[in-house]
């Protein structure tokens, strides 16, 4: 069997599963977001905490860990580095003095802004052999599995 994409056929390989092609995609991508994400100074981790930082801040480190799949346990360390790069602040929460509230600084926002903005653009060349309405498709439906609620 074959797909047409592109304006070219491409051979589906009947015992390939998706979790498969999803890995070889994953490898593609981490393997040209490292270097993106080193220049910026940051690990997949720390963009990642940016991320969802980004997004909302955490009310709680447990929060954070759960929110983007970290081991709690090591979180701390990552979260250390980054507030001593000047990126995030933590703080007592007043409603929970046990907890600790995490936000970006505007560094933090900066710094993200500026890797995103990279990684879009490798994206954009990793999806150019793609049609524009390909790429909108791509991206919706992954969004759709990411996200099924």
């Amino acid at each position: 069997m074959c797909v047409s994409i592109c304006h070219s056929t491409i051979p589906v390989v009947e015992d390939e599963d998706l979790g498969a092609l999803l890995a070889r995609i994953m490898r593609r991508l981490m393997d040209a977001e490292h270097p993106l994400l080193r220049a910026h100074g940051l690990s997949m981790w720390a963009y990642a905490t940016l991320t969802s930082l980004a997004e909302q801040p955490a009310t709680s480190q447990l929060a954070l860990a759960k929110a983007i799949g970290y081991d709690k346990t090591r979180l701390i360390a990552l979260l250390d580095e980054l507030e001593h790069d000047g990126l995030i602040v933590r703080e007592r929460d007043p409603a929970d003095r046990r907890a600790q509230t995490v936000r970006l600084t505007p560094e933090g926002e900066a710094r993200h802004a500026a890797a995103k903005a990279d990684i879009r653009k490798m994206e954009i060349e990793l999806l150019a052999d793609l049609p524009p309405d390909e790429q909108g498709a791509l991206r919706a439906m992954l969004t759709k599995l990411a996200h099924p609620e």
